[in-house]
């Protein structure tokens, strides 16, 4: 079932029935040819936005930290040359014979070689923590792009909304003009006194301070809907107002297991925990040896030597005996992390839960608005008339007709702001249920 609204003409509004489905479809006139619409929109700021392109910077990090992680699984080859020069030339005594053993000025270099050959874990742990962090940062780019869609697709309807509040206070001075108008002529004819003609001159002038009020924030809403595209804050901004939307279930108990399922901050969080303890692993392999091999060539220039070059081949291992404590310290430090991300995760499930009531309680609240406001603009309308006629027989006050044009104006904005309330409210829906915005609104 679609519920189709439009502002400025009949519209058909959900009913109670209709509140347990609600693929709200906003249908206005067609595409001028230059309007943005929102699936272009949103196409353009989730790859131009500067937050998303910052967020893209740290999975270049990331990639870094996995070359640095899997460094240690190659070996470690150092060259080195060197030319010595000494103020007293090597030698020693022997059978209370002195000779030279090395020249005072000489040529050394060689290439050495140390390969690690196991460490109980710690290189392996250390580069799958990396590869880890770099998922991390991938689902964090998706839950920043999602934020920057819902913040894009807000500022989208409210740019709607304060273009139609200016539709609206239009109409407000057209009626308060025509009412002076009538006024003037009725004071003419001596029917009404010089109070009700200064009335609507003072109800007409505030009627356009409220007009240029909402032409200001029109202008700022094309602004900040401009920062979020990455474009001039003065460039122009036509928003297209046809959008389909896709139906979103209005059960909260399944919209909750569908949000712990798909909201990227859970998944990350989750990772964080998998993270901690590959970290443990590696802090908890400083307990152990780490075997390894060397090799390597070096040469030095010393004609006093039997051999100039040499070869060499060590295994051997490195072992920490004590550390002040540093090893167990930090192994309790990683413990008592990863239980703090527990502790996160339950509550970040019970936030997500709760923000998902949220704007499921919303979305039903904007839904019963539409439907009161919608029979109170036809209402306002009626009562206006009446009034009109009213004043201009000579029956009715001008207070009345002023009354009844206000009220008016009060239903067409209640009725429009309660329509994009809907479309805000079920994007936030959305978006608390952990969609992909982009892809949804495409």
């Amino acid at each position: 079932m679609n519920i189709a609204f439009k502002c400025n003409a009949r519209a058909l509004m959900p009913s109670a029935v209709m509140l347990m489905l609600i693929p709200v479809a906003i249908s206005f006139a067609g595409d001028a040819p230059g309007e943005l619409t929102l699936a272009e929109g949103l196409k353009i700021a989730v790859q131009s936005n500067r937050i998303v392109s910052i967020a893209a910077f740290e999975s270049a990090l990331s990639s870094s930290d996995i070359i640095s992680a899997r460094a240690g699984m190659l070996p470690r080859v150092n060259a080195f040359f060197n030319q010595t020069m000494l103020a007293h030339q090597p030698g020693a005594v022997m059978l209370g014979r002195s000779a030279y053993t090395a020249q005072n000025s000489f040529l050394s270099y060689g290439v050495n070689m140390r390969q690690t050959l196991y460490d109980f874990g710690a290189t392996g742990s250390r580069y799958d923590a990396a590869k880890a962090s770099l998922e991390l940062t991938r689902l964090d780019t998706m839950r920043i792009r999602n934020l920057v869609a819902l913040d894009f697709i807000l500022t989208y309807y409210d740019l709607l909304e304060s273009g139609k509040m200016i539709e609206t206070a239009g109409k407000d001075v057209e009626r308060l003009a025509s009412h002076l108008s009538t006024a003037q002529n009725l004071f003419q004819e001596g029917v009404i006194t010089k109070n009700d003609l200064l009335q609507a001159e003072v109800r007409l002038s505030d009627a356009r301070q409220k007009l240029f009020t909402v032409k200001n924030l029109r202008e700022l809403n094309a602004s900040r809907l401009n920062n979020i595209l990455a474009r001039p804050l003065t460039s122009e901004v036509k928003a297209s107002e046809t959008v389909q939307e896709p139906a979103v279930p209005l059960d909260v108990e399944s919209l909750w297991d569908t949000a712990v399922k798909r909201r990227p901050e859970l998944e990350i969080i989750a990772g964080e925990i998998k993270v901690t303890e590959l970290e443990e692993r590696v802090k908890r392999s400083e307990y152990f040896p780490r075997f390894f091999a060397e090799g390597g060539y070096n040469y030095v220039d010393n004609r006093y030597a039997l051999h100039d070059e040499n070869w060499a081949l060590v295994l051997g291992l490195d072992v920490n005996l004590f550390s002040g404590g540093a090893t167990n310290a930090a192994v309790t430090k990683v413990r008592h992390k990863r239980s703090q991300l527990e502790k996160r995760k339950e509550k970040l499930v019970e936030d997500i839960k709760l923000e998902v009531e949220r704007a499921f309680l919303d979305l039903k609240s904007a839904s019963e608005k539409v439907a009161v406001s919608k029979d109170a603009v036809g209402q306002a309308d009626e009562n206006l008339r009446i009034n009109k006629v009213r004043y201009e027989e000579g029956i009715g006050t001008a207070t009345d007709v002023l009354d009844a044009i206000t009220l008016l104006s009060t239903a067409e904005t209640n009725y429009c702001r309660a329509g994009y309330d809907l479309e805000r409210a079920q994007a936030a829906l959305l978006y608390a249920t952990g969609a992909d915005l982009p892809e949804v609104y495409r």
